[in-house]
């Protein structure tokens, strides 16, 4: 259900910045679902080649984030989390068509994630942005243990 309180606005979507990792670790810490990745972990990952980070922001507060990498013409979603009171009022998909538009230009032909099989959300946002499962890893996440179900779209035609 949308919070009524948010603003209608969509959110900026922007690069990174070092001074966000402290909003990035409280977004994770809300976010139990998602990969719970420690802020000096994405710090070092975020400097890898081919690897960036989206931040949303609303009235000057992060909203959420959106981590991916790319290897030649293939690209991942390493991890998306939303502030669980802008859930629901259009961060992720902002963030995930950022993304999309960032792939693009690196050319980018394909996109991979994994989700819980448990996270119904984030399979059915996934689904609704043109993903379709093509596999399944068990005992990929822990805490608790469970499978990650391998989700792909393709970027182009």
């Amino acid at each position: 259900m949308a919070n009524e309180a948010l603003p209608a606005q969509p959110p900026k979507i922007r690069p990174m910045r070092s001074e966000d990792l402290p909003r990035l670790a409280e977004i994770l810490q809300d976010s139990p679902e998602t990969v719970a990745w420690l802020p000096a972990e994405t710090s070092s990952d975020a400097a890898l080649a081919g690897t960036f980070l989206l931040i949303s922001e609303s009235q000057h507060q992060i909203t959420g984030f959106l981590m991916a990498r790319q290897a030649a013409d293939e690209a991942e979603i390493l991890n998306i989390a939303v502030r669980r009171a802008h859930r629901r009022t259009g961060v992720a998909s902002a963030l995930f068509l950022a993304a999309l538009e960032e792939l693009h230009a690196r050319k980018a032909t394909r996109l991979f994630l994994e989700v819980r099989e448990s996270n119904a959300a984030a399979i059915a946002f996934y689904q609704k942005h043109g993903f379709r499962q093509v596999g399944r890893r068990p005992g990929y996440y822990c805490q608790p243990d469970e499978a990650a179900l391998i989700f792909e779209r393709k970027l182009t035609g």
